[in-house]
């Protein structure tokens, strides 16, 4: 059972793009850098915004990558090979269309199902054999307005559901991070059903 010492948020850098659906997976790094204090610092090697955070006894690194979503794989392989880390030690937070808004999940490899970051990522790690935090942001229902949708803010109560999501996503980290994803996702379906 390896430990998860990289969590990635996927998103795009700009103020334009910060309350859109695409950045979920940022808004997810972000409170959990919130809840440790930790600030994230510009790190042009990695190509994104880097922190450290020590999560009740497990440390992990936190990175938002500045490429841009569909260049996303290539901060997370230049965070990866220079702290020698395998995709197993890597999760990856991201939007997910395929769930409904305030929807948290948790899976091991999978496809891209049509989502650029991991489409990158994939690319970039040579395996689609990481873990991933789905974060449900509903589909629009016509797969030619995706696009403008994910690139939009949620209403007021798609966000609070998102947020939800992402405080639930927050309670299973530690087990996340030690590796025992079985655990983790029995807690947040649990948390999901109540």
């Amino acid at each position: 059972m390896s430990t998860v010492e990289l969590i990635v948020g996927l998103g795009n850098p700009g103020a334009q793009y910060e309350q859109t659906r695409h950045n979920a997976g940022f808004w997810f790094v972000e409170e959990i850098a919130r809840q440790q204090g930790a600030v994230f610092r510009p790190e042009p090697k990695f190509f994104g915004d880097v922190t450290k955070i020590n999560w009740q006894g497990q440390q992990a690194w936190l990175l938002k990558p500045t490429t841009f979503m569909n260049r996303s794989g290539q901060s997370i392989q230049a965070l990866a090979k220079f702290y020698r880390l395998t995709p197993d030690q890597i999760l990856v937070a991201h939007d997910e269309l395929d769930l409904p808004v305030g929807a948290a999940r948790l899976k091991t490899g999978g496809g891209h199902g049509g989502h650029n970051g991991l489409r990158d990522t994939i690319a970039a790690l040579s395996t689609p054999q990481f873990h991933r935090l789905r974060l449900g942001i509903d589909h629009p229902g016509d797969r030619h307005q995706v696009v403008n949708y994910v690139l939009h803010s949620p209403a007021k109560a798609e966000r609070e559901a998102l947020d939800a999501a992402i405080d639930q996503a927050a309670h299973v980290l530690i087990d996340i991070l030690r590796g025992d994803f079985a655990k983790a996702m029995n807690q947040l379906n649990r948390r999901a059903a109540n």
